[in-house]
Order: C-alpha cells, then sequence, then structure tokens
C-alpha cells in the first residue's frame, strides 16, 4: 500500500513539473518578434508619388517617356554601380540636390533603406554602399547637405554635375577621409596643363600650381567640405591670390 502511495505521489509531482517547465520551455521557444524588428532594415518610406504625381515635367527635354512614378522607374536605367558612374552623373547630382535644402527636405531614408553597421543601398536595387552606424548616417546627411547648398567647393562640384561617388567612390563617408591627387587630375588634369591655367601674367613665380615646395596635396588648399584658403598666403601674406570655395555656408 505504501508503494502505490509513494507511486501516486511520484506521478503527480512529474505531472506538474512537466506542466510548469513545459509552458516555460514552449514560452521560450516563442520568436522574439522586438528582436526581429530591431534587425530589419530602416525601410524606403515615401513614394515618388507623394510629391510628383507624373515625371514628365521633371525629366529634361528629349528624355524618352518613363512609364510610372515610382523609384524603379528611374532606376531601370540609372543603376547605381553601372558602367560609367565613376564618370559625372547628372542624374545623381540632380536627384540628390534636388531633395536636400534648400530646394527640398526629404530625408535619406525615403529612398535609401539602412540597417545599421550592416548595410545601406538604394530601395528596390542590390547591391550595399557600405554598413554605416548611426553616426555615419548623421555624418553623410551633413556632408550632403553642404554639398548642395553650401559655398564650398562641395556645392561647385554639384554645379557641374559631380556627385559625392565621382571623388569619393562608392563607399560612404568617414571621418578623416580625404582625396588623392591622382582622382582630382583626373578632371582638372594633368598637372603641367593645369599650371598654364593659373599662371599669372605678372609674377609667373607665384603660380599656386609650380609651387616651389614641389606637388603638394590639392587638399592643402582646396577643402570641399569646408572653407578653402590660399596655402602660399600663410607665408607671403602680401601676395594677391583668390581660390573658389572660399565662402560661408548658404544660411
Amino acid at each position: 500500500m505504501k508503494k502505490i502511495w509513494l507511486l501516486l505521489i511520484a506521478v503527480v509531482v512529474l505531472t506538474l513539473t512537466f506542466a510548469v517547465f513545459g509552458e516555460i520551455g514552449v514560452e521560450a521557444a516563442k520568436p522574439d518578434k522586438t528582436a526581429k524588428a530591431a534587425k530589419a532594415p530602416a525601410q524606403a518610406k515615401t513614394s515618388c508619388k507623394t510629391c510628383h504625381a507624373d515625371f514628365s515635367s521633371l525629366i529634361p527635354q528629349g528624355h524618352p517617356q518613363v512609364k510610372g512614378n515610382e523609384l524603379s522607374s528611374c532606376t531601370a536605367c540609372h543603376q547605381p554601380g553601372m558602367p560609367g558612374t565613376e564618370m559625372k552623373n547628372a542624374f545623381s547630382t540632380r536627384i540628390h540636390a534636388g531633395h536636400l535644402p534648400p530646394k527640398g527636405k526629404l530625408d535619406c531614408l525615403a529612398c535609401h533603406q539602412w540597417q545599421a553597421s550592416k548595410s545601406f543601398g538604394l530601395a528596390g536595387v542590390k547591391g550595399s554602399w557600405g554598413a554605416p552606424t548611426k553616426e555615419d548616417l548623421d555624418l553623410t546627411k551633413e556632408i550632403f547637405t553642404s554639398w548642395a547648398s553650401s559655398a564650398y567647393m562641395d556645392n561647385l562640384h554639384v554645379k557641374a554635375s559631380v556627385s559625392c561617388a565621382n571623388c569619393h567612390g562608392k563607399e560612404l563617408p568617414v571621418p578623416d577621409t580625404t582625396v588623392e591627387n591622382k582622382k582630382c587630375l583626373e578632371c582638372h588634369g594633368p598637372m603641367d596643363q593645369l599650371a598654364k591655367k593659373t599662371e599669372p601674367t605678372e609674377f609667373k613665380d607665384r603660380n599656386p600650381h609650380k609651387s616651389h615646395l614641389g606637388e603638394i596635396a590639392c587638399t592643402v588648399c582646396h577643402k570641399a567640405h569646408s572653407a578653402s584658403k590660399v596655402y602660399c598666403l600663410d607665408c607671403h601674406q602680401k601676395f594677391e591670390m583668390k581660390i573658389k570655395g572660399a565662402g560661408t555656408p548658404k544660411q
């Protein structure tokens, strides 16, 4: 009789144990929707239809007819990374400059998809231009705003249909990056021809591109996202030398 009672007690204990821990196991096995949502990329939020019911008013004269009014209507032909995009890219320049201050106030994620520290790309287009953190993305927004509206060298390049990728490549900018002379001279060189263009009528020895210091980095004088300055004037204060892109940001 005693054995039967012990057996019954054991069955009850096992049943309760399974009920409690089994329930806990089921609960733990449920997917963490919050964690999954945090890992999902930030999706492009805005359709082009929101502001542009008809693309015909935006495209240049003589442009082939565009079917639809979504971003994919443009990227079907104007795809990032296509051959030739390392040269002047009027499409990229016009799209970005037209949606940033002072012309617009569209957020990057209206057209781009971003997954923190993993990827950053264009909605509907395969590929990524890097793995920016939130801080990196904030820096990119700051630089793009300067590029679109400043009185610095960056905005002078906008007017010449030069996009960020033309100088910096396809990767997103990070702090302390620079552009080598070789890249500048792809458009402005070779150096000897550039020196001929900037040779003064008087005082021919005061040519900033034929310096007694030899070949110096273009970025010593030409600052893309801040005021440019003539390096020669650090020593030769009495020289009369001017440089483009030395203005202050437009308010």
